[in-house]
């Protein structure tokens, strides 16, 4: 065989190419890290999921399931509410001037297809159904210039229809009605226009186009619809049963039910039964559960009753379901029949306070020597500062102001003249100065500044002008406060405290608690409370778009007096735990058409969700920490709590803040949320005394003008100091009698500087909760057309 030739191999020489590497920079490359690593796996990466990484398919056929869903769940609900279990549309007709005439715009509606059926009862609601859309609607138009008739019918309104005119400009409580109903929860909304076909065509482009400039803040890309032929009526009913509803929460988790109609029984305890009838929305009742009628409180039931569906889209067969159980109640058979009747052992109670035991704490019987001590001082006759022209008799009543705020709220006395009342004050002098001031008002001239002044309060004005300057002071001073020249200065800030640091000293939230504190429920957990009670699904009782009877007991009879056609009578059904009172806190922002001062503990009128009541709140920081500076007045641009003593309600719940005014008019003034149930939420007032330097030497300075005597520069020798330009410093020891001390400090001091101390006490709220709130009176601009020829002619006129 030939021998085979081994072939050569080639060896690269010094010209080889050398390709760059890659550059990665300072850190290690992939496969470095995987040399390096040698296949071992970090610890922390074992105990993780494993990351699925889906590939480009997967996130395609994702994102259309959630597409699908979604548009699943809004047919479903479509469906749901075009179905005869579920309740009718209730649409809130609302006239945004008082000349618009809302009865021809109904008018329209009612007859717009011959195919609908109407059915209108003495309390305002007009029925409609509407076979063509397989639709129920139920038009309601509150009060004209009722602020709560409008807010109560738009809490349980599925669409509100806006009335706009076409010419005139807007009122000034237009806009503010407006902000309380955005504020509150607004639903779903159609605006018309009625009379705007009546106007040439070239003005109609223009009113449109002011119109839709005017709303476009509030309500953005927003159509307008013509009111003026049963044409324009159709596309307004299709636009409103077609249309997505948005979802209110504090709604959506409790029954409530409108009132279609309403029969009261009193008995001889001056309270009675109210028997009202309605569509129930949202979530089940049951008759063991509470219900709450806004600005009258919370009752109890007695039964529920089924009755004939006044309005369905069958007329001759109504189904209703119960539970897993099918009812068929045929018109003509039986009009009612008992659904539940409450049980008393499982009923709720109405108990919304804890009764505190007197005797839980260490009680100490008085020796009779502390006895006949106090029958001596009851006999002496004390001085008390009083306003001038008190008799004995009238400052017998006024208590102490030392007992009553003593250390608290002495800063905020106003500066009133005041003299001492004793017994040497003799009726025969003040019977003189009645009759001094009597002789100098006099009716013989009688000119226009007079009778300008006699619309004018004058009390009013001074408080006022008395809060407003405070006001102003606290602006320019935060927190300074004189220290007392006539009294001790240790007596007067007995309850104040000094602090190292205030975001990070201790401070217990059960320390010295008022006995209000004993009343109140507290939650463990309230967060967890909220959820377990959120995720728990009634299984009896009345469910959802059944036509029932309520019969609410023990209700006064005051509410029938009130009650009128134009004013609807809502009905929420209570979560368990709502009825219970606790320390609620809510944070608010001022409305920025709002220039009154506010101040803090001023009685104000809180709408929170269902709920509406008065009470006093107190204002603090909306920081973090445990531990937040009290306000005296609610600021114009920072957002504030507000922490008061009332029902517990679980978020998330709008809030609107309204004060009365001496006409019982309700003015908003802020707008907010629910934050929290917080008993431990810790409210610390501060004050702050100031001084001036005497004599400098360097870091030593000489301080005069903050206390006024010798002991109580030893009282509050450990408190620290500081200025106004950031030195820090302590007082070493007094100079004197007269209120001088010695202090030391971090830096140079310099002359025109300013030493502080600050002082720190905390605050609790008032137990001031009113759950009855008086309705304010009827708008001005309605009150020139209550005649309705007079009304009529004005609409009229407009549409000229």
């Amino acid at each position: 065989m030939a021998q085979t030739s081994q072939q050569e191999r080639h060896n690269p020489g010094s010209f080889k190419q050398q390709n760059k590497s890659h550059k990665h920079g300072k850190h290690k490359s992939k496969g470095q890290l995987e040399r390096d690593t040698k296949g071992r796996v970090n610890v922390k990466i074992l105990t993780k999921k494993s990351k699925h990484d889906i590939k480009k398919t997967e996130r395609r056929n994702k994102a259309k399931q959630m597409r699908k869903n979604k548009r699943d769940e809004v047919l479903t609900k479509k469906r749901e509410r075009g179905c005869q279990t579920s309740p009718p549309h209730f649409v809130v007709m609302v006239s945004l001037h008082p000349k618009l005439d809302t009865s021809t715009c109904l008018n329209l509606l009612k007859t717009c297809d011959d195919t609908t059926r109407v059915t209108e009862n003495e309390y305002g609601m007009c029925h409609i159904s509407i076979p063509r859309f397989k639709q129920r609607v139920v038009v309601y138009t509150p009060e004209s210039g009722r602020l709560h008739a409008l807010l109560d019918a738009a809490k349980v309104a599925d669409t509100l229809l806006l009335l706009l005119p076409p010419e005139d400009e807007f009122e000034d409580y237009i806009e503010e009605w407006l902000t309380c109903l955005f504020g509150q929860g607004l639903p779903a909304t159609v605006l018309a226009v009625p009379g705007l076909k009546t106007l040439p065509a070239k003005k109609q482009t223009e009113i449109k186009k002011y119109l839709q400039k005017r709303l476009e803040k509030r309500f953005p890309g927003q159509k307008l619809h013509s009111l003026d032929s049963s044409q324009d009526a159709l596309l307004v009913l299709r636009q409103i049963t077609a249309q997505k509803l948005p979802v209110i929460q504090y709604r959506q988790q409790r029954p409530n039910l409108v009132a279609d109609s309403i029969e009261f029984e009193i008995d001889n305890a001056g309270t009675g039964t109210l028997k009202v009838s309605g569509y129930l929305r949202s979530q089940p009742l049951s008759a063991n559960s509470l219900v709450h009628l806004p600005g009258w409180g919370d009752f109890q039931l007695s039964q529920i009753d089924a009755r004939v569906d006044p309005c369905p889209l069958n007329p001759r067969v109504q189904k209703q379901r119960k539970n897993s159980e099918s009812v068929e109640m045929v018109a003509d058979d039986r009009n009612e029949y008992l659904l539940e009747k409450a049980d008393p052992n499982k009923q709720m109670s109405l108990e919304s306070e804890v009764i505190p035991d007197v005797m839980d704490g260490e009680q100490t019987w008085p020796t009779e020597e502390e006895l006949a001590q106090a029958e001596e001082d009851a006999k002496k006759k004390i001085p008390k500062r009083v306003p001038k022209g008190t008799s004995e008799y009238q400052a017998a009543w006024i208590v102490d102001s030392d007992e009553e705020q003593g250390t608290e709220d002495s800063e905020d006395d106003d500066d009133d003249e005041m003299v001492m009342s004793n017994e040497e004050y003799s009726e025969e002098e003040s019977e003189e100065g009645e009759e001094e001031e009597l002789e100098t008002v006099t009716n013989a001239d009688v000119d226009e500044d007079a009778m300008y002044d006699e619309d004018m309060d004058m009390d009013e004005d001074r408080r006022m002008f008395n809060k407003i300057k405070a006001e102003k002071q606290h602006v320019m001073f935060p927190d300074e406060v004189d220290t007392p020249k006539d009294s001790n200065a240790r007596t007067r800030f007995a309850r104040y405290r000094g602090l190292k640091s205030f975001r990070t000293s201790a401070w217990d939230p059960k320390e010295n608690l008022p006995a209000d504190y004993a009343r109140i429920f507290q939650f463990a957990n309230f967060k967890q409370t909220k959820k377990r009670i959120l995720r728990t699904e009634l299984d009896e009782g009345a469910l959802p778009g059944w036509y029932i009877c309520i019969q609410i007991v023990n209700v006064p009879k005051q509410f029938t007096e009130t009650h009128t056609k134009g004013r609807p009578v809502v009905i929420f059904g209570l979560l368990p735990h709502e009825q219970k009172m606790s320390v609620v806190n809510f944070v608010l922002k001022r409305c920025a058409n709002c220039v009154k001062t506010i101040e803090s503990k001023e009685r104000l009128i809180f709408q929170a969700g269902f709920r509406r009541f008065s009470v006093c709140p107190i204002f603090s920081q909306h920081t973090n920490g445990n531990k937040h500076k009290f306000e005296r007045f609610l600021p114009h641009d920072t957002a504030v709590v507000a922490t008061v003593f009332s029902p517990i309600v679980f978020s998330p719940v709008p809030v609107l803040v309204f004060r009365q005014t001496p006409l019982g008019e309700h003015e908003l003034v802020a707008m907010g949320s629910m934050l929290n149930v917080d008993p431990d939420r810790v409210v610390v007032k501060r004050a702050v005394l100031s001084g001036y330097a005497f004599k400098i030497n360097k870091k030593t300075a000489v301080v005069r003008y903050m206390f006024f005597n010798r002991e109580d520069i030893s009282w509050f020798k450990p408190v620290e100091l500081r200025t106004k330009w950031g030195r820090r410093g302590h007082i070493k020891e007094p100079l004197g009698t007269h209120g001088h001390m010695k202090c030391v400090f971090d830096g140079q001091l310099k002359s025109q500087d300013t030493i502080l101390m600050n002082l720190y006490k905390r605050v609790y709220p008032k137990w001031t909760y009113n759950s009855h709130v008086s309705s304010p009176p009827l708008v001005h601009s309605y009150t020139h057309s209550s005649d309705e020829e007079e009304s009529k002619e004005n609409a009229y006129n407009l549409f000229d």
